[in-house]
């Protein structure tokens, strides 16, 4: 992981409402020194490698998770908390994978959902889950397509209970005149996504998981036993499974790397607001996002506090430079919120892929890695280390699935990804106004 990356994604985080309210460890995992066997090597300690390092060890391998910070650091610490099924383009999934394949990826995302109550019951994880998802649309050429997307849901790839709101219904949940039409999934969710990384990291360690911190992987040494080395060890395994999602640090070879890019996302929280009025804001608290390209995406927080994100971009403005900015995007939305104060801004990296499908792939046949989540990583995340434990104990169907979805390098390497990013952005932003 390079250190412009790290010095830009520490700055996002300096005033995160997540690391506020969350509890870490007295101390942080111990740095890997020596040289230490295991079955499996797992390279990054977020949703992702913490899912596959529980997996496997349910399957009665040993494993080690290495980071070079501490769990929860990148996205999975820092994110909207929008725990969804289906996938950032669903479409997408369906051109590549036929109506059978779709109809799969989409049962697996509805069990992803499943496996985070599953494991917030099972480890007594505390953090805030509640039911309940609106997708909204906000000008009347974008309610023919949530109409059609939730047709699409229903009937082709097996949503079981999708309900349509028009005008007056979606205003009856949202106090906001913005939104036109709107979906409800009551199977999705939000919830405290560093509470939960947290949670995790402390049922992998209670299921015998090796978690060294502040042990970046320096490279691998591929071939029938890979070596995974670090700056002060190294870890010889079986099967080594690459998590880093938007900071592969050159883990990777260069052709996988290239098939995502690294997008900023803000949030901000405000004051407290108070369970009256909090809830004339959102009636039900369900999760709320818009269905544009450019979105907004809110919630309530279990401390009646309105948390709203969005302002994509791929430099990653200083959230306390863009605070004044999202504030007046929530007060656009929600008028009645001009008077509160802003309390947190922060911000992290999201990990896309340009047709904004998930990137599960093998460099070898005991090198696995998963990435690009594209802002659904919060489901899919547990889904992709339950297929990579599966593959690694000889049942590749549903990595193989995901495997099969094709993907582009973005262009201009290194240099140049941002670059070409942010055009593609604007060009995007332009075609928003219309």
């Amino acid at each position: 992981m390079s250190q412009s990356f790290t010095r830009r994604a520490d700055a996002l985080a300096r005033d995160s409402y997540y690391e506020a309210t969350a509890t870490r460890p007295a101390a942080d995992d111990p740095t890997l020194d020596g040289a230490l066997d295991v079955d499996v090597c797992v390279i990054g300690a977020g949703f992702a490698g913490l899912s596959t390092a529980l997996d496997c060890r349910a399957r009665g391998l040993s494993v080690a998770v290495i980071d070079a910070h501490r769990p929860g650091w990148g996205a999975s610490g820092r994110n909207g908390g929008q725990a969804i099924t289906g996938f950032a383009k669903d479409e997408i999934i369906e051109r590549q994978l036929g109506a059978d394949g779709a109809r799969a990826a989409w049962a697996l995302s509805l069990d992803g959902v499943a496996l985070i109550a599953e494991r917030i019951a099972r480890h007594a994880i505390d953090c805030d889950f509640t039911r309940g998802y609106l997708t909204v649309a906000t000008k009347p050429r974008r309610i023919g397509d949530l109409r059609a997307w939730m047709e699409a849901a229903t009937t082709r790839w097996g949503h079981p209970s999708l309900t349509w709101l028009d005008t007056d219904a979606i205003r009856s949940r949202i106090a906001s005149a913005r939104y036109l039409a709107g979906v409800v999934d009551p199977l999705s969710g939000h919830l405290h996504p560093l509470r939960y990384c947290l949670g995790l990291a402390d049922a992998a360690r209670r299921e015998g998981v090796a978690l060294f911190a502040h042990t970046p992987a320096l490279d691998v040494a591929r071939g029938a036993r890979p070596v995974v080395r670090t700056p002060s060890g190294e870890i010889r395994c079986r099967f080594v499974v690459s998590c880093c999602n938007a900071g592969p640090g050159g883990v990777l070879p260069a052709a996988a790397a290239a098939r995502i890019a690294p997008v900023a996302s803000t949030i901000i929280a405000t004051e407290p607001l108070g369970q009256a009025r909090a809830d004339a804001l959102i009636a039900r608290r369900e999760a709320v996002c818009d269905n544009n390209v450019f979105l907004d995406y809110f919630r309530l927080s279990a401390d009646h506090r309105m948390l709203f994100g969005g302002r994509a971009d791929s430099a990653g403005a200083s959230p306390a430079a863009l605070a004044e900015t999202m504030r007046r995007r929530m007060a656009g939305v929600f008028p009645q919120l001009g008077d509160v104060r802003v309390d947190y801004a922060w911000g992290g990296f999201v990990d896309v892929t340009r047709n904004r499908a998930p990137d599960f792939g093998a460099i070898d046949p005991n090198f696995f890695y998963v990435q690009g989540f594209s802002g659904h990583g919060v489901a899919l995340t547990g889904i992709a280390g339950r297929a990579i434990a599966g593959a690694i104990a000889g049942d590749t169907r549903a990595f193989d699935l995901f495997a099969r979805l094709r993907h582009r390098r973005f262009p201009g390497g290194d240099a140049w990804r941002r670059p070409a990013l942010e055009l593609g952005m604007l060009y995007h932003r332009v075609r928003e106004l219309f």
